[in-house]
């Protein structure tokens, strides 16, 4: 997965790695060259007294250190542009696909494995690719590099070199394999507390009202624990490899002084060729150093690339047709011809055998008991989630086979929960329609009785707005919420129990101003009050995910004891017993 993750993202940056590759080469090649001239200068310039050849070959080295100097900061350059631009295009990527995810796919994830995976997932795999653009090149040839010029030099004690690599290349790869689980431990351990954190300060009233902090806290504490455990695991590993490496290769220079010793005492090796092993035994360790750190990031990268091609990897069930038809009717007809939904897994449908249909110019009301399927049913127009039989159809056309943004481009949602973005009132407004004039804007909030408190607000249109909201009162965000759909002039119109939060005397004002803004359009309204639905055209009453019965108040009073149950408890003074 981290393989075929780096090869699609950092190809996209070819020329910077062609760089960043002979830009190692050659400050790598020059590190190899040092040691021989050092080696010369000692067994052919200070061992004869030679002062032209220390000079000339000094000034060599010189050179050639200012080339690996220049060559390894404009490598590291090049390779960091090249990891950064990986891990934008990933971000990238990332949010578009979770973009087009249905509320199934989401909820597969989790909101907050889904950010982990965008945030921190991808910060691990982008650090690795800064380390990897040059690490990859340099280590490698340095490595095998000192090996062939320790040879050259000195083969009388090649023999070390051939027994010491293997065995720290084989002890590297052992602590390797051991870390892999462990950071994979930790990621999961990582979504685990963001997710907990992220439901304690979403919830924070509600931790207060019900006096459950030293609840909450111990269980952020069990999840913390949890990840310093499984950091620790991994963290014991890590601790041992850098001292095997240190062993080996200490023991390696040990074994190359003594050998070579008695070698040069035997008048078999020079002290230049001594000094030159010993410099290419610490290039070895230099490069199995580097190759360490990379080790050390690769195990928990290639977890985090696992999990970000988990989202990559992940088609939504609601993709867009391959050849996506148009509306063969007015878009403001919706119909759903017996339409279920059942989640994966799930013993039986939410929806089960829906169907109703509804025309421009009226009002379709959906009531029903909590957890009747109210909310699903309105998600299957817009195609937030998809249909698992039967059909529902907008503009005379399946909307399977529309293209979701004509689709949605003719619909105005307002949610159960409305949702207002940080910024400013006309900025959540214009979500709606970017080209909305302000005159556009004033006009929809008069509508949804929201223009009073925004005049009375410090900076009118242009007053902050918090994330989600929180700045305003419920009842507020629910008016802007409906200026916001309003403004957009939708063919269809879905308001989901989008008048909750109202009082009486608001509420019959809105309803009062919705009526000629949206004349001509097809409204569908979930709905708890019966009072504010009784002039609906036709009522949908839903009862364990099956429609019971359609028709006016009146004649659901008559027909339908469920609705007629339902009515009772909230007019009881108007409902005949």
């Amino acid at each position: 997965m981290l393989t075929h993750l780096l090869r699609s993202y950092l190809g996209r940056h070819r020329r910077q790695l062609a760089a960043v590759i002979v830009l190692q080469f050659v400050a790598t090649l020059a590190m190899l060259f040092l040691p021989t001239l050092n080696a010369d200068i000692i067994d052919r310039g200070v061992a004869r007294g030679d002062t032209h050849r220390i000079l000339t070959t000094g000034g060599w080295m010189l050179a050639v250190s200012v080339v690996q100097v220049v060559c390894t900061i404009a490598s590291l350059y090049f390779g960091s542009r090249a990891a950064m631009g990986t891990g934008r295009d990933i971000r990238h990527d990332l949010l578009h696909r979770v973009d087009s995810f249905s509320a199934r796919e989401v909820g597969t994830f989790g909101a907050a494995s889904l950010i982990t995976r965008t945030t921190n997932d991808v910060q691990q795999v982008q650090m690795l690719g800064v380390m990897a653009a040059t690490i990859l090149v340099a280590a490698p040839i340095m490595c095998i590099g000192g090996v062939v010029m320790g040879v050259y030099v000195g083969a009388g004690l090649a023999w070390v070199l051939v027994i010491a690599v293997p065995v720290l290349a084989g002890t590297m790869a052992l602590i390797i394999a051991r870390m892999i689980p462990g950071f994979r431990a930790m990621q999961v351990r990582i979504d685990t507390v963001n997710r907990i954190m992220r439901e304690q300060i979403t919830g924070i009233r509600v931790v207060r009202a019900f006096v459950r902090e030293r609840y909450e806290r111990s269980r952020f504490a069990a999840a913390n624990d949890d990840l310093t455990a499984a950091s620790l695991r991994v963290g014991r590993m890590v601790a041992l490899m850098f001292p095997a490496v240190m062993l080996i290769s200490n023991l390696t220079i040990a074994a190359i002084v003594w050998f070579g010793g008695h070698r040069i005492d035997q008048g078999n090796l020079e002290i230049g060729v001594l000094t030159a092993m010993i410099s290419y035994v610490m290039q070895i360790l230099m490069a199995v150093m580097m190759a360490s750190f990379l080790a050390m990031m690769a195990p928990r990268a290639s977890v985090c690339a696992e999990r970000i091609c988990q989202v990559l990897d992940t088609e939504t069930s609601v993709g867009a047709p391959e050849q996506p038809r148009s509306f063969v009717s007015d878009p403001g007809t919706v119909e759903l011809r017996a339409a279920e939904f059942r989640y994966p897994g799930a013993d039986r449908p939410v929806l089960c055998d829906v169907t109703f249909d509804t025309r421009p110019g009226t009002t379709t009301a959906i009531v029903g008991s909590t957890g009747a399927g109210k909310t699903t049913l309105l998600s299957l127009i817009p195609r937030l989630i998809d249909t698992t039989s039967g059909s529902v159809l907008v503009g005379g056309t399946d909307v399977r086979d529309l293209d979701p943004d004509d689709l949605r481009g003719v619909i105005g949602l307002v949610p159960q929960k409305p949702y207002l973005f940080s910024g400013t009132i006309a900025t959540n407004m214009r979500f709606g329609r970017s080209d909305a004039t302000d005159d556009d804007i004033w006009a929809a909030l008069t509508i949804a009785q929201a223009a009073d408190f925004v005049r009375a607000m410090p900076d009118g249109l242009n007053t902050a707005v918090s994330q989600g909201g929180t700045t305003v009162s419920g009842g507020q965000r629910q008016r802007l919420a409906i200026a916001r759909a309003l403004i957009r002039r939708p063919k269809v119109y879905l308001f989901d129990d989008s008048f909750s939060a109202l009082d009486l005397g608001t509420d019959a004002r809105l309803r009062a101003a919705l009526r000629p803004a949206t004349r001509d359009a097809c409204v569908i309204i979930v709905a708890q009050r019966i009072s504010t639905i009784v002039d609906a055209d036709q009522i949908v009453v839903l009862d364990q995910g099956r429609v019971v019965d359609v028709g006016t108040h009146e004649e659901l009073l008559d027909t339908c004891p469920t609705y007629t149950e339902i009515a009772r408890s909230q007019l009881s003074a108007e409902v005949p017993s």
